[in-house]
């Protein structure tokens, strides 16, 4: 079979390897479909990943059907659509006897620390494969993955309905968020430097659209909530000033959710923090929230067929990590066809 494979960082070949065969009683098999390329999978191309190995199979965010399953496996049936979960924890550390297995001690995610959904045929243990409504279609399916990126984000800053929330950055998670703050009833402004992706925000539903590169965030920020600042403020670009931008921008008793991995130290006021009495927060991968994303999926209450901005065949995996790393005004998920 056909594999999508970072050998080292900076090398990206599509490598023939051996169909994997159900080896567990609860095994399922899968043929991949669709994989959304995601911003993760280009740091681990570009080699700053911290947490990747090589070489390496990308790819976590997957759409496939189900063509064979272990003895053992009895919520899955041939033919099934499915969407991967694509993590592994241990359910012995604190972190999993807390219920937060996503920050697990032992965390190994499928296209990171494991051979991921970049390949024709993967298995995969039945409790990490999620059955979904046939009428949804492939490209739909790889987004649900991404969506429950944005779901915890709004869990882990207790989202309620009527809050204002300023989200930073207009990418694919950035969006994610946003769709997932206005399910809960929030209002939304998120900003961008990117105005294409702006005006998709803001006919995904986005209250108030921000350029930092022509308005001053912090003063339309004001405006927009009257003076008081945003009670939830998402930082979806993960850069040491908009951690920065972030804390100032907020209300008293917000929260602040972190959804990046940068390096480079920011500096911010204390006082800030203790006077309004924020609670800041850092939101890796998702707990729990798989369940909650299909259905809206399934019912109809979340289209996010629009995400997709373009769509290559396996064949052509080098354009479209190429268009990704480029990230021309217009592109925003892109769908590799497996």
């Amino acid at each position: 079979m056909k594999a999508i494979q970072v050998k080292e960082p900076g090398s990206l070949t599509i490598v023939e390897m051996d169909e994997p065969t159900i080896k567990d009683a609860n095994d399922v098999k899968i043929r991949l479909k669709a994989m959304g390329i995601c911003g993760s999978d280009m740091h681990i191309l570009h080699g700053e990943n911290p947490f990747a190995t090589y070489p390496r199979v990308v790819g976590h965010e997957v759409a496939g059907e189900v063509v064979e399953i272990g003895d053992s496996v009895t919520k899955l049936s041939i033919g099934d659509r499915v969407v991967v979960e694509p993590m592994t924890y241990c359910g012995e550390c604190y972190a999993c006897k807390k219920d937060r297995p996503n920050i697990c001690e032992n965390v190994q995610v499928y296209g990171v620390h494991r051979d991921g959904g970049g390949r024709e045929v993967m298995t995969i243990p039945e409790s990490l494969v999620h059955p979904v409504d046939n009428k949804l279609g492939w490209s739909e399916i790889a987004l649900i993955e991404p969506f429950t990126i944005g779901a915890q984000a709004i869990f882990r800053g207790n989202v309620q309905e009527e809050d204002q929330v300023f989200i930073i950055g207009a990418g694919p998670i950035g969006l994610c968020c946003l769709k997932m703050a206005k399910q809960a009833g929030a209002k939304v402004a998120i900003s961008d430097f990117n105005e294409e992706r702006l005006a998709f925000a803001k006919g995904w539903g986005a209250d108030r659209i921000i350029n930092p590169g022509t308005s001053t965030v912090e003063e339309q920020i004001l405006e927009w909530t009257k003076g008081m600042g945003a009670n939830v403020v998402i930082d979806a670009v993960g850069t040491s000033k908009t951690v920065e931008q972030a804390i100032e921008v907020t209300s008293v008793a917000a929260r602040v959710v972190l959804l990046g991995f940068a390096k480079e130290l920011s500096s911010f006021s204390q006082v800030n923090i203790t006077k309004k009495e924020l609670s800041i927060c850092g939101s890796r991968l998702q707990t729990n929230q798989f369940p909650k994303v299909i259905n809206l999926f399934n019912s109809g209450q979340l289209d996010a067929k629009d995400l997709v901005s373009h769509q290559f065949e396996l064949s052509e995996v080098q354009e479209a990590f190429h268009l990704m790393n480029e990230a021309p005004s217009g592109v925003r998920k892109v769908i590799i066809k497996m």
